[in-house]
């Protein structure tokens, strides 16, 4: 159960005075419905009003706060004109404006013959100063209610910024004094202040730097979660590794035969890769890996041979994959190497139904399948596997570790799990979303792989694009064309990639598929097939051709409007070509004008053909929330930490975390006893759960 001391703020935010029906929905939208949402919704602006000159030398376009006497109100001659205050100090006029004005509310808070404190945006109107709908109109004897230097927030339409304000201050003020969490030895190095010190001035910036994320506040706030991420991750990886694991050593016999039949070597990064898995697969404990690799660098590879070394052992293995393309994809590349190892594969999509799918599921229980290969059909319940060994899950981002944790206890012991991504992920990153993982990483290119040149054209030589393309098609050439991602609709990709395959066909006279995410399976496997045996020269697709589409004989990729899509995407894209003998390219068709971050991601894709280089550039552009998509599965979404500015951060919150556990696994001791309300404050309370059940 939460810790009494954190129920004030994990009450909602209609609790605080003047938050009623109305603003807790729009607060709700920009921050979260909690008081803790309010805390750590950090400011991501300033409002200086300490600019404060006599109106003789108010600079138009400034913010400015002034003493002014208030003169008269002037009625608009029609209600689309706008009512006006004049105003004075001893040395000039300012006229305060209003427009949709409420007369009466005007003539109290300005009467005629008082003074008034006004802070706003300074005008000039034809000679005249203005000040239009004044931030603040206050009595001089309540100056101390203007701050000087106010916060501003994100805010969404229809949310008053004071509204926001009040509820945050009043969110505030609920904090109750928290014990300290943090080593007072790294504290002391990094002068931070105590969390809620911290807290009070990350929301109190004096100056444009007070809201950059290297101040000791935003830095000490952006540990805590970080630690928090940490602890967890160490928690559920102990957990996982409790269970007893079972050692799969095997023969290298299956693994030798398989080997023989492939056409090339394997690569020093395929070889140090596949000896890191095979001693966690022969160890006690159970193995839990990431296998990172760039795109085409072999993953699939070294997945089966570890798959031949569970059998080998005397167990099954299963592969998944996140779409029916890449399981069949993976069947068919992977049947010649079980051919050659005398080893049965059967694959179990969700297309397999009746007798068939009764008679897999049949064999498999008899252990007359050595390894399966799937979609999520794997999770159904009427999957039971005779001996499960070793769980491969490929493309891992697509799934989240329930659905990790669910096929691997298909198992009469744990399964070992190997977990494949093509999408290169940041070390940082690697970190928070697979910290309860060792990590692989294939380097390299394969032997045979082409480095593909790439070239950015803007849409207005589209014409240049298409005769490019007749010319390479006349030689034997084979292409992609990939279609806008418009987000807001489904039905406008489709109609883009309809559209363009249409225009292709008339001006290229040609076989031209298409292929995007609403066909039915069978339909997109024929259009494939159509594309890949030579009938179609040109292949129009949504991304659904991101992962897995293997077609050697295609050498040319066209993205239409790359400025949209995400830099790990356009890699995935471009590493479709560049996998036959022919010299590949890549067109990147843009639609000016670019915006400053698509320049630096075209650029860094015309520099580099390196994922894993890619992939840090990608974080520094968009940021860690965005990188795997804003909710990707197993993928923590953090408020406070921004990886790109604290990733060394991370590293030391690791090593601490390791440190702590290692001396206190209970977190027993005081500062355990602080920790375990510091994992309650970041709601991970299933670690501390795991806590208590471990």
């Amino acid at each position: 159960m939460r810790p009494a001391i954190l129920f004030p703020l994990f009450a909602e935010t209609r609790a605080l005075p003047g938050v009623g029906p109305r603003i807790e929905k729009l607060i709700a939208r920009v921050a979260g419905t909690r008081l803790v949402d309010l805390i750590f919704d950090l400011p991501t602006g300033l409002i200086d009003r300490s600019y404060r000159p006599k109106l003789i030398r108010a600079e138009a376009g400034r913010i400015a706060t002034a003493l002014v006497n208030v003169l008269e109100h002037v009625k608009p001659p029609t209600p689309s004109r706008p009512w006006v205050v004049r105003c004075s100090d001893d040395t000039a006029f300012i006229d305060l404006v209003f427009f949709h004005a409420r007369p009466e509310y005007l003539k109290t808070s300005l009467p005629i013959g008082s003074q008034r404190l006004v802070s706003g945006k300074i005008e000039r109107f034809r000679e005249t100063l203005q000040m239009p709908h004044p931030d603040f109109v206050l009595d001089p004897a309540k100056a101390n209610e203007l701050p000087e230097h106010e916060p501003v927030y994100a805010l969404t339409e229809g949310l008053p910024s004071k509204s926001l304000h009040r509820a945050i201050r009043a969110a505030l003020d609920k904090v109750p004094p928290m014990p300290e969490w943090q080593d007072a030895a790294l504290r002391k190095t990094r002068a931070w202040p105590s969390f809620n010190d911290a807290l009070l001035a990350a929301h109190a910036p004096r100056s444009d730097a007070d809201l950059l994320p290297t101040t000791p506040a935003r830095q000490r706030l952006a540990y805590d979660e970080l630690l928090a991420n940490q602890l967890a991750l160490h928690m559920i990886r102990a957990q996982l590794k409790t269970p007893k694991g079972r050692a799969l050593a095997g023969t290298g016999l299956l693994k030798r035969k398989a080997i023989a039949a492939f056409p090339f070597a394997l690569t020093e990064g395929q070889q140090q890769a596949l000896a890191e898995i095979e001693a966690d697969m022969a160890a006690p404990t159970r193995m839990l890996r990431l296998l990172q690799g760039d795109v085409g660098a072999g993953k699939t590879v070294v997945a089966m041979l570890a798959l031949l070394q569970a059998i080998e052992a005397g167990a099954q293995g299963a592969l998944m994959a996140p779409t029916e393309l890449l399981t069949r994809q993976h069947m068919a590349s992977l049947s010649p190497l079980a051919e050659a190892a005398g080893v049965r594969m059967a694959l179990l999509t969700g297309r397999e139904r009746g007798p068939s799918r009764d008679k897999t599921l049949a064999a498999l229980a008899a252990g007359d399948i050595d390894i399966l290969v799937g979609t999520h059909a794997l999770f159904s319940e009427d999957v039971a596997f005779c001996d499960l060994g070793l769980v491969v899950v490929d493309e891992q981002h697509r799934f989240g570790v329930h659905q990790r944790m669910q096929l691997q206890a298909k198992g009469a012991a744990p399964a070992d799990v190997l977990v494949m991504t093509a999408t290169p992920i940041p070390r940082t990153l690697a970190l928070t979303a697979y910290g309860d993982m060792d990590v692989s990483r294939i380097h390299g290119r394969p032997p045979g792989r082409k480095p593909v040149a790439t070239r950015v054209v803007s849409d207005d030589k589209l014409d240049q694009v298409v005769d490019h393309l007749r010319g390479a098609i006349a030689k034997g050439a084979r292409a992609y064309w990939v279609c806008p991602l418009v987000e807001e609709s489904e039905k406008s990709d489709l109609a883009a990639a309809e559209a363009r395959a249409r225009e292709l066909r008339a001006a290229l006279d040609t076989g031209v598929g298409l292929v995007h995410g609403r066909m039915k399976g069978p339909e997109r496997d024929a259009a494939m097939e159509r594309f890949k045996c030579g009938e179609d020269k040109i292949l129009v697709a949504t991304t659904v051709i991101e992962v897995g589409v293997d077609v050697p004989e295609a050498t040319i990729m066209v993205v239409e409007h790359a400025e949209r899509f995400g830099l790990a995407q356009l890699h995935q894209l471009r590493g479709r070509v560049g996998r036959g003998s022919g010299k590949s390219s890549c067109l990147l068709v843009y639609h000016p004008p670019l915006g400053e971050t698509a320049k630096a991601r075209l650029k860094t894709l015309r520099e580099t053909d390196d994922g894993f280089v890619i992939a840090e550039r990608d974080l520094e552009l968009r940021g860690a929330g965005e990188l795997l998509g804003k909710r990707q599965s197993g993928m923590p979404e953090f408020k406070l930490a921004d990886l790109a500015a604290h990733g060394e951060l991370l590293a030391i919150a690791r090593d601490d975390a390791r440190l702590v556990l290692a001396r206190d696994p209970s977190l027993k001791s005081p500062r355990g006893e602080a920790l375990r309300l510091l994992l309650y404050l970041f709601e991970r309370d299933e670690a501390v759960r795991l806590l208590r059940t471990g």
